[in-house]
């Protein structure tokens, strides 16, 4: 795979460069070793089924507006359920959430039967209040496909940290292929 990039129009490196882009084995390889963080982005559709699916590509975008993106695989029925809803929580994830990690990783079909949820009236996807640490409601506000993924920018609404305040949160963390936690000091 190459792609051109347009470089100086004049002087010694006036032209295009060609630059070849590396195997999706190696890009994996390389992002493993980049640790972030756990979530579990949840909807649900306009019939109040839920929907979700586990989400280490969590990244906050601006402070003002409260901005935050997710990146899901497009065809995903979790995004499509977002798409048609405009809204969705990320449940950040805390040290003892690796079995729900794992479950909303898995695809199972029945993975909400499976944890408690809730979902009150201003909630944007239900909250899995014994398994995150805090979640951020948000309200999509743009889509960008790139390759076989879609980033979802969504402006927070609502923030609930679930975590006792003199403990603090023990996040869940994921790379070089498995989780780890950071203590709280």
């Amino acid at each position: 795979m190459t792609m051109a990039d347009r470089g100086p129009t004049s002087g010694a490196g006036a032209g295009v460069t060609t630059l070849t882009t590396v195997a999706p084995t190696q890009f994996r390889a390389l992002m493993s070793t980049f640790p972030s963080g756990v979530s579990i982005v949840t909807t649900s559709d306009t019939g109040g089924q839920p929907w979700g699916m586990t989400c280490s590509s969590v990244c906050s975008v601006a402070v003002d507006p409260p901005t935050l993106l997710v990146c899901l695989r497009a065809g995903s029925p979790t995004l499509a359920a977002m798409e048609r809803r405009s809204t969705f929580a990320v449940n950040l994830l805390h040290a003892g959430a690796r079995e729900t990690a794992d479950l909303f990783a898995s695809g199972a079909p029945r993975r909400f039967d499976q944890v408690r949820w809730t979902a009150d009236g201003e909630a944007a996807g239900p909250h899995l209040p014994d398994d995150a640490h805090a979640i951020a409601d948000c309200r999509i506000s743009r889509t960008v496909r790139v390759g076989d993924h879609m980033v979802v920018l969504g402006e927070v609404f609502r923030v609930r940290h679930l975590a006792p305040a003199a403990e603090g949160p023990s996040p869940l963390m994921y790379g070089l292929r498995e989780y780890a936690s950071w203590r709280v000091r």
